[in-house]
């Protein structure tokens, strides 16, 4: 898959999702809103974002004979805990940060006691999602689990905790990789493996999915925190760590003809993304 069919791949399944996501968070009409809660979910969620644990969602549900369909309830269930944990993470009593995506963070502009009913609201909203992949081909219920698996302690909470310790005093490979393998791992990882459930895989394909996002999510986080100038002594490692992923990944999909197209440019693209890392840093 070349990049222009990658961009247009991206792009319609994109827009499937946004609509999806439209849908579960909209407005009733003539209902209340107390603190403007739904306003700020909206706010949180619809308002930009690359939507990439939703598109490897699909993708992993599709080369594994499944289709976009299927997978649209897993794929706005882990955009909901993304965002969710977007909102809290901005909070001053984590990164304390006044700005995302160029726009006021939603405790900035809705106030801190809506940001944290916010992303209570937003989490438990994930897991109702699950209830549209009813009647389908796959397994709903271990979809569900595998989401609350990769999204608490032992995943992405359990990540958070470990940078809000460490910050940018990691001076060990080993120990960032497993940083990057909680906080963003964890639910490229549970989109690996939901995308390949709800499509009705069998628990081997399932677990190459759920490695495919796990080696997915580190290498994505290896290559963000060079572009965002983090993790400075550990940078080139981290980047020629990248390619070593990358071709994890597409070994992964192995055998799994056409389908896995967009899984291998999903790969692709986040080695490319290092490669452009890395020539920043050289010309810098």
């Amino acid at each position: 898959m070349n990049e222009t069919d990658l961009m247009a791949y991206f792009e319609e399944r994109r827009t499937l999702v946004d609509r999806a996501l439209d849908e579960l968070l909209a407005m009733p009409a003539g209902g209340e809103d107390p603190l403007r809660l739904r306003e700020a979910m909206r706010y949180a969620v619809l308002e930009g974002g690359k939507r990439m644990r939703p598109l490897l969602t699909i993708a992993a549900c599709e080369a594994v004979g499944g289709t976009a369909a299927h997978a649209m309830p897993a794929a706005c269930a882990v955009e909901l805990v993304h965002a969710y944990s977007l909102v809290h993470d901005d909070m001053p009593a984590m990164d304390d940060d006044a700005e995302r995506r160029g726009r006021p963070t939603v405790h900035v502009a809705f106030g801190e006691a809506a940001a944290v009913l916010t992303g209570d609201a937003l989490l438990t909203l994930a897991f109702g999602a699950f209830a549209g992949a009813r009647g389908g081909p796959g397994r709903p219920f271990e979809a569900s689990l595998e989401l609350a698996t990769r999204s608490g302690i032992d995943g992405m909470v359990g990540g958070q905790a470990i940078d809000l310790h460490d910050g940018q005093d990691i001076r060990e490979l080993e120990r960032l990789e497993r940083l990057h393998a909680l906080k963003t791992g964890g639910l490229y990882q549970a989109s690996g493996a939901m995308g390949a459930l709800l499509g009705g895989a069998d628990d081997a394909l399932v677990a190459r999915m759920r490695r495919f996002g796990l080696a997915f999510g580190i290498a994505f986080q290896h290559a963000d925190d060079v572009l965002d100038g983090d993790q400075p002594a550990l940078r080139e490692q981290a980047l020629r760590r990248v390619d070593e992923l990358v071709a994890e990944c597409t070994e992964l999909t192995s055998g799994l003809g056409a389908a896995a197209d967009p899984l291998r440019g999903i790969a692709q693209w986040v080695g490319d993304r290092a490669s452009k890392a890395m020539a920043g840093t050289i010309a810098d």
